[in-house]
């Protein structure tokens, strides 16, 4: 399981409860799935500026196309 997927989880579990999540608990899940999900999109990222244009084709992707979203900022959707 993913650190992202186990944050999620463990965050539901928490939130399935009667009382509701702390405030600092809450900013410290929505930090971690954050970081994780900007660390996520910086991997992959990452990898599209490896792939060869064959491969690119195979997930649907132009190189031109993967070179924009590879040179994006890993903050950005």
């Amino acid at each position: 399981m993913s650190q992202t997927h186990a944050l999620i989880s463990a965050d539901l579990a928490f939130s399935d409860r009667q009382r509701p999540m702390p405030l600092l608990a809450a900013l410290a899940v929505s930090v971690a799935v954050t970081s994780s999900k900007w660390a996520r999109q910086s991997r992959t990222r990452g990898a599209l500026k490896h792939l060869d244009p064959r491969l690119l084709r195979d997930i649907g992707l132009t190189p031109d196309a993967a070179d924009i979203e590879a040179n994006k900022r890993f903050w950005r959707s």
